[in-house]
């Protein structure tokens, strides 16, 4: 308390001070104190991402970024701001002198009064405000203005201009967010001028003195001619525009047609110089005053862009373009689809015709074995439960709702796979075990990588693994199992401790240790350093978790790991990158890492079609799985697979590496990030053999080759010729594309299998089969080239709807998949898988039976097989394979002698056919057994060429002449006897099948 003591010992007064006001203390510190969190806050994110790209040593890419994007905010704002200041100060002081007070300046005077305290804080902080905006906008464009700065030539030009396409790509991308920020400067700064001088009187709208100022009118007419000009260059834009401009002339079509080249781009031209005119007009009433002529200039110039800018096209349009149209727009197609090849990487595409045949010989056993021997019978979409139940171990591993696909060398041999790794997933753990010390320091990391090969299974149809278990066991000795970076790890994880500490860290429940687990330390360098209790302060305040300020868990060697999906990661390094939906696994050197494929796109290729990427990347898997990112809603004229990139699973480092070495926007990038890129001659041999051609730039790609398959524009404008991607016939109830499938397939033209990205397509109009599509994904001078084999427009092979359907409505089929489904047990029907075998298509789908309850996985019964108008349903492919290709081979053999000379005779003619019969179907037997298809080929042929001849020895023995061209269905399976062949004559007595050794049922 105080008190304020006046006067002397004889007298005064005393009275009590006034204390201050609380709210005058109170509210300015709650505000600071406000301030200073959110700051810290702020502070946190920026610190704790510089961390992080330090701890990937991929600083540059850090520094680069915010160096660039806080230069735009600083110029872009400050221009603004100081636009809109320099123009509200010039009509301040060049406000008029008032003689008279006429009403509506008597009224505004008030207001006047009113804001002269605060003018100068106002008019700062509404150029700042907007100076902020303009800054945050310009700043999000910094990608934008590293390409105009470091974009190059593509060394291609476009079909109008003759300009390098780098100009459309890279110039005119920023040369448009100039322009439209130049408008909105203008546009605000004539709000301005217009605000202020009326405020001042420098415009009056009421009473006999209604004017505007000698110097409002100069203002006024210099900011509308800088429009005009503005106006001006954004018709001669508007030029270039036309070459991406999407169009409705066919379906795809982008780019200039005959309309905007002999109607519109004159337009243009013309309004371009007329607003320059009007311009100059308005400069020149800046000094002289005189209004009338710059408006009736602007009239005429409006005018002039609705009756040349859109009605005189118009009328090109209906009078002289529809009666001829196909005629007229074709050299414009044409040039539509020749930039749309080229900028979807299909210029070089190699289609082939293909004869479609629906007959085949038993031989194509032998002479296909190349495809046949690598038939997937694995389906990555339909196992995950499998690999879940056996593999596993604990709940709180998981594995994705979809596996992947990939190859390794075993045996000498390349060996298909499907492989996946035992992540780590919180959702599994108990209630009771979930808390913040679990969650965060103990259940850190998964464990394990899980492969299969992917053309067999066990004889209970399980998965036969050649990589497995906990501790690891099997082919590929991996030597660093733990995955600390996966798809599935927590946001963050606390690891490390001092040497000689206990520790923490779980690695696997093993029962023979004491505690009934194996623990582990980190010792990695992945991850920031979180020892120092600043570093502990940030990253409570990153992730609002006091339990890191205050946990005595963490210590002086502890590391916390976030942003740990691959695909995030590469994503922050890389950030000009598209990347991959689906990232996937692979054993380099012992160790796992996950391989990510990273595009370069445009939107602003001239004369592309133009592609909505997560509509063209959209199939049954994206849809259905949450493992497979979908892309986001973009619209793309240009795509490149540019990038390659890897992440380790243990310490998360990531490697990139320039796949497509001539793609100028990579270039471009790696200008703008040196030294974050690798040649790809530095990418290690063991991972390149495991590169794979991408799942999403083949979508596209086959997505818009179904209609650019079409290289003549007279037929492309007719669009008879289009095809579709079919629908996934396996997916019940939902229309959504097929996926494409990763294949070891020879493809015709070619001398031996390779790893393949396939696809089939479909005439728009029916389901039967048009084209099948495959990119080798074999590291190799042949990478990434793509065949096509387009069939007949009359063929009558089903496409994969259609075989589908065949499967389901074939009575013998469907009585099995019924005798499947007894006792509650599901069937899931696996990929339709179409492969081109004999001038025809094989289509091949495994059956799997998944038992009824919680704990129910798929396990493979059956295997589906058609060739042409034959259907199979067997119990292995070994077996489905001989009888689809028996049943649709022609009989070949029999003759009036039987061949066998004219002193032998007809009982000793069935005896040695019945004797070699059995010989040969014992090595088909053993060839099979063995994987031996071209030597099963073979034994088919001497098993059908002797049936032929023991079926002429007995007509003979009857009395009859043989048959002509008939074989009795004889197909012997592989592993147990076929169905006896009711069409087979009846052996004879003393030479029955079983007095020789032969089947019954031959």
């Amino acid at each position: 308390m105080a008190f304020d003591m006046t006067g002397g010992t004889g007298g005064g007064s005393t009275r009590l001070a006034e204390p201050p006001s609380r709210g005058r203390v109170l509210v300015p510190t709650i505000l600071v104190l406000s301030g200073l969190v959110l700051a810290f806050v702020v502070f946190a994110g920026f610190y704790s991402d510089w961390l992080w790209f330090g701890s990937v040593d991929k600083g540059s890419v850090f520094g680069t970024t915010v160096m660039s994007q806080v230069g735009l905010f600083l110029i872009f704002g400050a221009l603004m701001a100081g636009a809109l200041a320099l123009t509200a100060a010039v009509a301040f002081q060049t406000r008029p002198a008032f003689g008279r007070m006429t009403a509506e300046q008597a009224s505004l005077e008030r207001y006047r009064a009113s804001v002269e305290p605060y003018r100068l804080a106002i008019t700062i902080g509404l150029s700042t405000l907007m100076g902020i905006m303009t800054g945050l906008s310009a700043s999000a464009e910094w990608g934008t203005f590293q390409l105009w700065r470091e974009g190059g030539e593509f060394g291609q030009v476009d079909s109008q201009f003759g300009l390098d396409v780098g100009f459309f790509v890279f110039q005119l991308p920023w040369l448009r967010f100039l322009l439209g920020w130049l408008f909105a400067v203008l546009f605000l700064c004539l709000i301005t001028a217009v605000v202020v001088q009326y405020l001042y009187g420098g415009i009056r709208l009421q009473g006999e003195s209604r004017a505007v100022s000698p110097a409002a009118q100069s203002q006024l007419a210099v900011i509308a001619g800088l429009i005009l000009l503005a106006k001006a260059a954004a018709y001669w834009m508007d030029r270039y525009d036309l070459a991406t401009q999407s169009q409705s002339l066919v379906p795809g079509f982008t780019g200039l047609k005959y309309v905007d080249v002999h109607a519109v781009l004159p337009s243009k031209t013309i309004l371009t110089f007329a607003a320059v005119v009007v311009a100059i007009l308005f400069f020149v009433t800046a000094v002289r005053r005189v209004w009338s002529l710059p408006l009736i200039a602007l009239g005429i110039l409006l005018a002039s862009s609705v009756v040349i800018g859109w009605a005189y096209p118009t009328i090109v349009q209906y009078f002289q373009v529809r009666p001829t149209e196909e005629v007229r727009e074709r050299p414009y197609i044409q040039n539509n689809i020749d930039a749309t090849r080229s900028a979807y990487g299909l210029a070089d595409v190699q289609v082939q015709d293909y004869d479609g045949q629906v007959d085949a010989p038993a031989s194509v056993l032998r002479t296909e074995a190349g495809t046949l021997k690598n038939i997937r019978l694995l389906d990555p979409a339909v196992v995950s439960p499998t690999f879940r139940q056996q593999q596993q171990i604990r709940g709180f591993y998981a594995f994705p709702d979809a596996l992947d696909i990939d190859r390794y060398s075993l045996d000498d041999s390349q060996q298909g796979a499907v492989v996946s790794v035992r992540e780590l997933d919180l959702t599994g753990l108990p209630e009771g075990q979930r808390n913040w010390t679990n969650d965060t320091t103990v259940y850190t990391h998964g464990y394990g990588f899980v492969a299969a090969k992917d053309n067999t299974a066990t004889s209970g149809g399980a998965p036969s693994y050649f990589e497995s278990n906990i501790p690891p066991e099997g082919d590929l000795d991996i030597q660093e199992p733990r995955i600390y970076f996966g798809q599935s790890s927590p946001d963050y994880s606390i690891v490390g401790a001092p040497a000689g500490d206990p520790p923490r860290e779980l690695d696997y429940p093993d029962d023979a240790s004491p505690t009934g687990q194996r623990n582990n330390t980190y010792t990695g360098i992945g991850g920031v350093s979180i020892g120092s209790f600043f570093e502990r302060l940030v990253f409570a305040t990153k992730f609002q978790d006091s339990n890191i300020l205050l946990s005595d868990l963490i210590n002086s060697d502890s590391r916390i790991l976030y942003d740990r999906d691959p695909r995030d990661r590469v994503a922050k390094v890389a950030p000009w990158l598209t990347l991959d939906g689906d990232p996937y696994p692979i054993v380099v050197d012992g160790r796992i890492k996950w391989m990510v494929d990273g595009y370069t796109t445009s939107n602003n290729f001239p004369n592309s079609a133009r592609t909505l990427l997560n509509e063209a990347t959209n199939d049954s898997v994206t849809a259905t799985s949450r493992s497979v990112a979908p892309q986001a809603r973009d619209q793309i004229t240009y795509l490149r697979n540019s990038v390659k990139a890897t992440v380790d699973a243990y310490d998360g480092t990531v490697n990139l590496y320039l796949w497509d070495e001539s793609d100028p926007i990579a270039l471009a990038w790696e200008r703008v990030f040196p030294d974050t890129v690798q040649p790809r001659s530095e990418m290690p041999e063991q991972v390149l053999q495991h590169v794979r051609y991408p799942e999403d730039i083949f979508k596209v790609q086959r997505t818009v080759l179904s209609r650019y398959h079409v290289t003549d524009a007279q037929a492309f404008y007719s669009g008879q010729d289009f095809w579709v991607v079919p629908n996934d016939p396996t997916i019940a109830d939902v229309q959504v594309f097929q996926p494409p499938y990763y294949l070891t397939l020879q493809m015709p033209g070619t001398s031996e299998p390779a790893f393949s990205l396939t696809t089939a397509f479909s005439p728009s109009r029916r389901q039967t089969l048009a084209a099948f599509m495959a990119a080798n994904s074999a590291p190799g001078a042949d990478y990434g080239t793509i065949r096509v084999l387009q069939l007949p427009r009359n063929t009558t092979i089903p496409g994969p709807t259609q075989v589908q359907n065949n499967f389901e409505s074939d009575p013998t089929v469907s009585s099995q998949l019924n005798l499947l489904r007894r006792g509650g047990s599901t069937v899931v029907l696996g990929n339709l898988l179409s492969l081109p075998v004999a001038d025809g298509m094989l289509y091949v789908e495994p059956v799997y039976v998944q038992a009824a309850g919680e704990q129910g996985f798929p396990l493979l019964q059956k295997v589906l097989a058609a060739y042409g108008s034959e259907v199979v349903m067997e119990d292995n492919l070994e077996r489905a394979l001989a009888k689809v290709f028996t049943g649709s081979a022609t009989g070949g053999g029999g003759g009036g002698g039987g061949g066998k000379g004219a002193e032998t005779t007809p009982q000793q003619e069935l005896a040695e056919a019945l004797t070699d019969a059995s010989a040969a179907y014992e090595e088909g037997q053993r060839a099979l057994r063995e994987g031996d298809f071209g030597a099963y080929g073979d034994a088919q042929e001497r098993l059908k060429s002797a049936l032929d001849q023991a079926a002429a020895a007995q007509q003979r023995l009857a009395g009859e002449s043989p048959p002509t061209a008939k074989t009795p269905d004889v197909t012997p399976s592989p592993s147990a006897p076929a169905t006896p062949d009711q069409s087979s004559p009846p052996a004879t007595e003393g030479a029955t099948a079983a007095g020789v050794g032969l089947p019954a049922d031959s």
